[in-house]
């Protein structure tokens, strides 16, 4: 009888202890090192946060590794709830409509708050469909930036406190800081064919990248990134790269960028801002940031540069629906200023909420750490300029991952060139 009572006992805890289990929400994510470090006690803080849920962050490899593994659990029907998806994969995850559950959507089904204006529009204004709705959940978001060795600048007689604000500017300190001996060249860039030298060129003069709003207006939409004034810029590149002013940083990413920079070798260099932590532990000098430069021949009124990073995507197709529950609360967190603070500050990605942003000017963080840039710092394009995404929309055209009615493969879609093109194969790290 004693016996009876206890397998009795037992058998009631187990089932007490499986009713209160958390559902665990799977995120998949391509980050490494300490920025993987730090994520993983993003989702640790969470989890301690409340027992209803557990975040299960899972390193997938590099970005293009990440998307590529999704698309195949997706159509093995064993995705995970949430994917960490660079921002090249945007018109993928765009073009996938029936695998993804939009953020916007995602957050009001399951009666989460969730306010738009509330996010820093320079960045959701890259994740955005047409009628204004934020399909997937901002997280690491960064934008290239300009450092610049103070020291040098100093010693080739400029103001070691003021940035060049234009390209003639730079152009200008350049030849100055080349002929006075103080460094071999002037500046170097990394991306310098693809996202910082020539979209954020694009981007920041209000010069459109393709036709239909960037391919926003549709799939039937052609490049034009070969207009007058980016070739005009081109053509400006060459004749500083002739005299020394400018350094080539290499194809792809640019990889002889930061090394040049970090050796003295070139006194102004321009990349990610989640560089900065890098630019930082590197630099053996005194190092200045600031917004990237504008063409004041095509423009008095420059707009914002473009966003890097990436953001996490929601999937369709979990067969617990508590799981989106998860997900949903998962995003509140995420969104609060003083998670969004920390991660910004730990990162150097964008604080992805003004109120992050604010609570950094109130804990005297800028004052210490002067921001290149800021939420109000430029304007938004006027047209959708931002962004060739909706080419890299083309790559997908059968949308891969809505491919799993069918035991064969889908065939790939003609691709245009794109960033998709330029960067996805070389971009192994967070950017």
């Amino acid at each position: 009888m004693f016996k009876k009572l206890s397998i009795a006992a037992a058998a009631l805890a187990l089932s007490a202890t499986t009713s209160m289990a958390a559902t665990e929400v799977t995120w998949w994510h391509a980050m490494g090192g300490k920025l993987g470090q730090k994520l993983e006690e993003v989702a640790k803080k969470f989890n301690e946060s409340q027992s209803e849920y557990k975040i299960v962050p899972v390193y997938k490899g590099t970005y293009p590794e990440t998307l590529t593994a999704a698309i195949a659990a997706f159509r093995a029907g064993q995705q995970p709830a949430i994917v960490q998806v660079f921002e090249v994969g945007t018109g993928t995850m765009m073009a996938a409509k029936g695998a993804v559950y939009p953020v916007y959507q995602l957050m009001k089904d399951e009666g989460e708050p969730w306010d738009a204006s509330k996010f820093l529009s320079p960045v959701t204004g890259y994740y955005t469909d047409p009628q204004g709705n934020i399909l997937s959940m901002p997280f690491n978001s960064s934008t290239p930036i300009l450092y610049y060795n103070k020291d040098v600048f100093q010693k080739a007689g400029l103001n070691p406190d003021v940035a060049p604000k234009t390209w003639a500017e730079l152009g200008e300190m350049s030849k100055k800081i080349v002929s006075s001996g103080a460094a071999k060249c002037g500046f170097t860039m990394s991306y310098g064919a693809s996202w910082v030298g020539l979209e954020n060129y694009s981007a920041i003069q209000d010069l459109p990248y393709g036709t239909k709003q960037n391919g926003f207006g549709g799939m039937d939409a052609r490049l034009t990134f070969n207009g007058p004034h980016q070739a005009a810029f081109w053509d400006q590149l060459k004749k500083w790269h002739d005299d020394g002013s400018y350094k080539y940083g290499g194809p792809s990413g640019g990889a002889d960028a930061a090394p040049a920079f970090y050796s003295q070798q070139c006194a102004v260099y321009m990349n990610s801002s989640a560089s900065r932590a890098d630019v930082i532990a590197n630099s053996k000098f005194n190092v200045g940031f600031a917004p990237m430069p504008y063409d004041d021949t095509v423009t008095k009124d420059p707009k914002n540069s473009i966003i890097g990073g990436a953001t996490l995507w929601v999937l369709n197709g979990q067969k617990n629906k508590d799981v989106y529950k998860g997900a949903a609360k998962f995003f509140t967190y995420l969104s609060q200023p003083e998670v969004q603070a920390d991660w910004h500050q730990f990162t150097g990605y964008l604080p992805i909420t003004n109120a992050a942003y604010e609570l950094g000017q109130k804990q005297g963080y800028y004052a210490k750490n002067p921001a290149p840039i800021s939420p109000s710092s430029r304007s938004p394009a006027a047209r959708r300029t931002t962004t060739p995404r909706a080419f890299a929309s083309a790559t997908s055209a059968r949308s891969a991952m809505l491919s799993t009615s069918s035991s064969k493969p889908s065939s790939p879609a003609r691709r245009p060139v794109s960033r998709l093109s330029m960067k996805a194969s070389s971009r192994a790290m967070p950017s």
